[in-house]
């Protein structure tokens, strides 16, 4: 039988603590979130390996590692809401739910939405709703948020997602630039959304926030 805890730990030990993730309450929550409870069953053996989980159709459960520096940068409080865009089966949610008050997980596959309730259920996570609707749209009857974190890249952040982001609020995404990526964090001061370099990182778009191309004959 499968030590799924003893992965765990190697996973913080070996991953995210060598990252400079040094916040006790993230490092508690990768520890105590079964992340193989949250991607495919045919998936688990795999759930701690360093890398993006693949599940089709161009999504993933973000890499712990990534997540995890994310987190760190936002530096979520006891007392925030936070908007998790594109949550796919829950674990960022999870782990998030560990860390805020609490949690929008939205999710436009109705399917894993579905997945995503029912594990998050069963782990206690009463403080994360999880709600099915376009990612580029946000959830903005339930907002505005402390925190907006996209669990994917973008290749820009539409205007309708930025405004659902309270005065002094923060949000991370991924921004690709062909094969490059960054991950940026913006902060909202005077109604507009200020971004910087945090570190490197990739992954899949996210439907809904590819940019605009122009048309050419």
């Amino acid at each position: 039988m499968t030590d799924y805890a003893a992965r765990r730990t190697a996973m913080v030990d070996g991953h995210i603590r060598p990252s400079d993730v040094t916040k006790f309450p993230i490092i508690d929550a990768l520890l105590d979130v079964p992340r193989e409870r949250f991607v495919p069953a045919g998936q688990r053996d795999v759930a701690y390996m360093g890398d993006h989980v693949d599940l089709g159709g161009g999504r993933v459960v973000l890499d712990a590692r990534i997540l995890a520096k994310m987190l760190d940068t936002l530096n979520i409080q006891a007392n925030e809401l936070v908007l998790d865009i594109g949550a796919a089966l829950g674990y960022s949610a999870a782990v998030i739910g560990r860390l805020a008050e609490a949690v929008v997980a939205l999710e436009e596959d109705a399917t894993m939405a579905t997945e995503a309730e029912g594990a998050l259920s069963d782990e206690g996570a009463d403080n994360v709703a999880v709600i099915v609707g376009p990612l580029a749209e946000g959830a903005a009857k339930h907002g505005p948020y402390d925190v907006i974190l996209l669990e994917g890249a973008v290749e820009q952040v539409p205007d309708s997602i930025l405004d659902q982001l309270k005065e002094g609020g923060r949000i991370g995404a991924i921004f690709m630039e062909g094969a490059l990526g960054r991950a940026r964090f913006g902060i909202k001061s005077g109604g507009r959304v200020s971004w910087r370099f945090a570190f490197n990182a990739t992954a899949p778009l996210l439907p809904g926030f590819a940019a605009e191309r122009a048309f050419e004959l």
